[in-house]
């Protein structure tokens, strides 16, 4: 029974692999397209940006632009899918949006923040879901910023620790909760292992935790649904996924966690046609592909009569160890199922494909 099971299992098979010449912060798919982006530093410590397309099994590269800074991070959740314009955020706390057909000059900039922009993230774009178009930064100066490219170079949002309040490293921000015009939420997660979690609507904080290890990365299962699951991710290899469905008046949201493996799990990424089905990627170099199952019952009433979320449980689907480095950025296709692109600071960029997903 068991070596069927396995024959079902979905493997995480190394298509391409590519090395580069510098290192690699984060890699995305661009939309409706074969073609991904790797975003880093190149050793003199400026910034690189490097297009390629995927043909078979090798990639091309179609173009590379050095920019002045080093970048950390990317996003095309804001965009149109008729633009694809490309957000990034760079070690100099900038915000820079790119047209990649004309990418010389940025066609937004703003100085977000004072200090390197770790995290960032996009909604309201590429024709999903509901709202105007947003970016999120968050950085190590403690604030996490939401902005509207549409505006001048004014936040539509600025959360930033309370007078007196210690200033955190923000190292991770997602948008959640997008499903309609009115609603929208930001989750941040910073060094000290506080998660917060601010509603737009009311420009206010509407829950906070602390997973007890910094959170190096938070995503909801969907942006643009009402919340459904967030997983967050820490430096001791555990990881955490909240039921977001039912907030308890004084213990939150019901959350379930998970021991992965020893090291720091950089980042967490579900699979754009299956919410339940994530990937993390380790500080090992492994990738771990994970499903999330629902408990019978997702709220019951404390003795108080108050609603409160029941957490699920989570299983390994398989896992996989590429590389001697921590492999720091992951995106799936959004086009593809189970395609996958990951970058490692063994400066490879590797696009993976993950078999067997519509079995489980």
């Amino acid at each position: 029974m068991s070596a069927a099971l396995g024959a079902e299992r979905p493997q995480v098979v190394s298509h391409v692999q590519q090395a580069l010449s510098y290192t690699v912060f984060d890699c995305k798919w661009v939309p409706r397209s074969a073609r991904l982006l790797c975003l880093g530093s190149a050793a003199r410590g400026t910034g690189v940006v490097q297009l390629y397309e995927l043909h078979g099994a090798r990639l091309e590269l179609l173009r590379e632009i050095e920019k002045p800074k080093p970048i950390k991070c990317g996003t095309f959740g804001a965009t149109s899918l008729q633009q694809r314009y490309l957000a990034t955020g760079d070690f100099d706390g900038n915000l820079n949006i790119w047209n990649l057909e004309a990418p010389e000059i940025p066609v937004y900039s703003v100085k977000g923040h004072k200090e390197i922009i770790n995290s960032i993230d996009g909604v309201g774009g590429l024709g999903i879901g509901e709202g105007a178009p947003e970016i999120v930064t968050g950085s190590r100066d403690g604030t996490v910023k939401v902005w509207d490219p549409r505006q001048n170079d004014t936040p539509v949002a600025n959360m930033e620790p309370v007078q007196g309040e210690s200033k955190r490293d923000c190292w991770t921000v997602a948008f959640g909760n997008a499903y309609n015009q009115e609603e929208r939420v930001v989750c941040a997660g910073y060094d000290n292992g506080d998660i917060k979690l601010f509603d737009l609507k009311t420009m206010s904080l509407r829950w906070e935790t602390n997973i007890k290890n910094g959170v190096c990365s938070v995503e909801f299962d969907r942006k643009d649904i009402n919340m459904n699951k967030l997983v967050a991710t820490s430096l001791e290899g555990k990881f955490h996924v909240f039921d977001m469905r039912t907030q308890h008046p004084t213990k939150g949201f019901a959350s379930v966690s998970e021991k992965a493996q020893k090291s720091t799990i950089w980042q967490v990424r579900h699979l754009p046609q299956n919410r339940d089905v994530f990937m993390t990627s380790g500080g090992s170099g492994s990738l771990h592909l994970w499903k999330y199952e629902y408990p019978a019952q997702r709220s019951k009433k404390d003795s108080e009569g108050s609603e409160m979320g029941v957490a699920g449980s989570v299983s390994l689907l398989q896992n996989v160890t590429l590389s001697t480095q921590p492999i720091s950025s992951l995106d799936w296709s959004p086009d593809k199922k189970g395609l996958c692109v990951c970058g490692a600071f063994d400066q490879t960029v590797r696009v993976l494909i993950v078999t067997k997903l519509n079995k489980i």
